[in-house]
Parts: C-alpha cells; structure tokens; sequence
C-alpha cells in the first residue's frame, strides 16, 4: 500500500444537504516522495470501508471548503468523522490569508490555474449524475470523473502555489 504525505479530497453530490442528498463521487489524490495516483469512489462503491481502505496510511488531508461542506457531508451521509481521524487543513483559510476569495474555481481563475473543463461547475455535476443514473449516459459519468479529477489534482497545485510563498509553520508569508 502507498503511504502517502498528501491526500487532496474532494467529493461530488447530489445536492447540498447531507441528510437529504448523496455522495456520487469521492475523489482523492494519493501523493508521496514517489508516487501519485487516483482514486474515485463511485456512487454505491463510495461506502464507508472503501473510503477509509483508500485513506489507509494517511496523514494529512487537504480540501477546499472542506470544513463546511466535504468534511460534514461525508460524516453525516457516511458515518465517518475524517476531521478526527486525521490531519485536515482546509486551503480555502490560506487562500482568504491571501486575498484570494470566492469559489474554488474563482481561485484557479485568480492565480491562473489551468482547468479543461471550464463549463462544468457543481450544478452541472449533478446533471451529468442523474444523465448517467437515469439514462446509462458513460459519457456524463466520464466527464463527471474528469471534472472531480481535476478538482483533486488542482488542490495539489493551489496548496504548492500556495505555499511556496507561505510558511503554514511559521505564518510568514511571501507576496502571491
């Protein structure tokens, strides 16, 4: 099993209430000194014990908006409080220490973060869900395992960007 230094997570849903709406993708981006790779837990594979198999070994997760949104939903909808069982630091607080606000996507934009996907925004996630669910459409699911995958690896990006001009450990920061 890879031991990761760095996990990037983010998930997909159906809506924005966790008692009321599902999780249709779990993205998460193992990172260590040698390896990368991905992995996406997809609608009824996004369980409770294949989320924390993926997360064996791991230290610290980062997300965005994570402590109001990713977190909370995956221990409401999941039963699995990840804030307590692991290293969480959510990049959206570096981003506001930075001047940098607004969405995810708002961010990248901001600080010139590359996205191929730039039509599809959480809303569209959820339709490109329901098209695969209600109509076998491979080629919404596609694009929704694309965006999510873009959305983990661009969490590496903004927290190298980010810290390449921050010191987390000391709070001393460089000009972005």
């Amino acid at each position: 099993m890879l031991h990761p230094c760095n996990v990037y997570l983010d998930i997909e849903t159906t809506g924005l209430s966790s008692y009321y709406n599902d999780i249709t993708v779990i993205g998460i981006y193992l990172e260590d000194r040698s390896d990368e790779r991905l992995i996406q837990l997809v609608g009824e594979d996004a369980t409770k014990d294949n989320l924390l198999e993926a997360l064996d070994g791991v230290d610290k997760i980062f997300t965005y908006n994570g402590n109001r949104f990713d977190i909370p939903f995956i221990h409401n909808y999941l039963e699995v409080d990840l804030a307590a069982m692991f290293h969480h630091h959510d990049l959206m607080y570096d981003c506001w220490k930075n001047n940098l606000y607004g969405g995810f996507k708002a961010v990248e934009q901001q600080l010139g973060i590359s996205r191929q996907l730039k039509d599809v925004n959480g809303f569209e996630a959820v339709r490109l869900w329901w098209r695969y669910r209600d109509y076998g459409d491979h080629d919404a699911l596609a694009t929704l395992l694309a965006y999510n995958r873009e959305d983990v690896v661009n969490l590496k990006v903004l927290r190298e960007i980010l810290w390449s001009h921050t010191s987390i450990e000391t709070g001393k920061r460089d000009v972005i």
